[in-house]
């Protein structure tokens, strides 16, 4: 079980959802920071040469709080697409698209 958890994990989708996730102020502000990766992660990921989909559950820990990601992808002519990409906050259920533009705090 690890093996796969660790073949899940290395993959350049699950990398980029967690960076997205983690360095996104609205993600940040609920659950503080440095954000972590959770240990079980669920759902698959299928990848063929330069095609392949993922639809992945990515569970994140902060300091304040945990969330997770939901990821879901497809990947053509060796470059990933998201359909969805969210942080779903567990306490609030609050949920942060991570494929809009943060807003920084202190703009109009």
């Amino acid at each position: 079980m690890l093996i796969v958890f660790s073949a899940v994990k290395s993959t350049d989708v699950y990398k980029d959802a967690f960076a997205r996730a983690k360095a996104h102020p609205a993600v940040i502000e609920p659950l503080g920071s440095p954000i972590t990766e959770g240990f079980l992660v669920s759902g698959n990921t299928n990848v063929n040469g330069a095609s392949g989909e993922a639809n992945l559950s990515i569970p994140i820990v902060g300091p304040k709080g945990n969330g997770t990601i939901y990821v879901a992808a497809r990947k053509s002519l060796g470059q990933w697409s998201y359909s969805g990409l969210v942080v779903e906050i567990a306490k609030t259920h609050q949920r942060i698209n991570l494929l809009e533009n943060p807003t920084p705090a202190n703009s109009p």
